[in-house]
């Protein structure tokens, strides 16, 4: 068909009933046709197609959503955009987004429970047809305001260890945690620090009962000045891990509750003019990017964060086609094993 420059020189925003009267069929045969319904015969919805192609035709998302009563958008609240989890978590799901159709809205919460049940609310008012809420700050108070919303919540990694919500995806941070100190007692370490978060999250309290847990079954006595508490960034690993170097006996490895807080305690370790792993073993959890980029390389906890994002799009999707049955799902983490953890001095591996 050799037709597009008449078709853009005469039809400057072709509209479903232009595209009808170019193809001589009704108008419910056009609709049919670009939404690829199997009710229209093969040759005439590709011609139909072409001729929306070639005449530039776009279809409108309002009226689209006046006859569907959905939006195809969709909203994905995140504590903070300049956090390397967070990046890797909406690029999964805005590929599945992609794959069916559906843009998103990306906001900030700042990590502030307040600021994200009005981010939320916002959505609502904007007709998205559903909500992806990660790491989600939202207390026991703000969940049945959640609940009764008229549009389906998934919320990624939960923070709050009162807030109990129908749908949402977790990593296994139990199981995860007892794999990294698993590894480093298998390395023959006993003296085993944990730097945890301070703001009582639910992931840091899992994370340290896997530690702790650990630590009892191998029949290893607790130890508290070995747990500190950081604010889960570089600057906190920091001063934790100087608290941890002030003790008079060292601990030979530290547990770090994400990747951000072991970049802070290499740097104080560093400061300190001793060396990891040869001096001290480093695990960090989440395997971020840069943790194959420190020096040395990170042994971490990696979580499939990408994965994570997809799949919590997946169940969003399937709320949407009207499935009720209530999701919490919980994936596994996967020990990455790099450079900063060794065996203890005087032990051979």
């Amino acid at each position: 068909m050799n037709q597009s420059p008449n078709l853009r020189s005469v039809i400057k925003r072709a509209s479903i009933k232009d595209i009808a009267r170019l193809a001589n069929v009704s108008h419910s045969t056009v609709s049919r046709a670009l939404q690829r319904s199997p009710l229209v015969n093969f040759k005439t919805a590709e011609k139909i197609r072409q001729i929306a192609a070639e005449s530039g035709y776009r279809p409108s998302a309002v009226a689209r959503s006046l006859v569907t009563s959905r939006t195809h958008t969709l909203g994905v609240v995140v504590t903070s955009i300049a956090d390397p989890f967070v990046a890797e978590v909406v690029a999964g799901i805005e590929e599945e987004a992609n794959e069916h159709d559906y843009s998103v809205f990306l906001a900030d919460s700042n990590a502030d429970p307040d600021r994200e049940v009005k981010v939320v609310r916002s959505f609502e008012e904007r007709r998205v047809d559903g909500i992806v809420v990660t790491a989600s700050r939202v207390g026991a108070l703000y969940a049945p305001l959640l609940s009764e919303m008229q549009i389906p919540i998934v919320l990624l990694n939960n923070q709050h260890p009162g807030g109990e919500f129908a749908h949402s995806i977790m990593i296994a941070n139990v199981d995860a945690s007892r794999s990294a100190i698993q590894y480093l007692l298998k390395l023959g370490h006993r003296r085993i620090a944990y730097i945890g978060d301070r703001f009582g999250y639910s992931s840091d309290s899992e994370r340290f009962g896997g530690y702790r847990s650990t630590l009892d079954e191998a029949g290893l006595a607790f130890a508290s000045e070995l747990v500190v508490h950081g604010n889960g960034k570089a600057e906190g690993g920091v001063e934790s891990m100087e608290r941890l170097l002030d003790l008079p006996s060292l601990p030979t490895a530290v547990f770090c509750y994400n990747d951000m807080t072991a970049v802070g305690a290499l740097r104080a370790i560093r400061n300190r003019g001793l060396r990891v792993p040869q001096d001290i073993s480093i695990v960090g959890f989440d395997d971020l990017v840069l943790a194959q980029y420190t020096d040395p390389p990170l042994t971490t906890v990696r979580q499939p964060k990408h994965d994570m994002g997809r799949l919590a799009m997946q169940v969003l999707l399937k709320l949407l086609t009207g499935a009720d049955t209530e999701q919490k799902i919980k994936v596994p983490g996967e020990l990455i094993v790099r450079e900063s953890a060794a065996p203890p001095k005087g032990v051979k591996a």
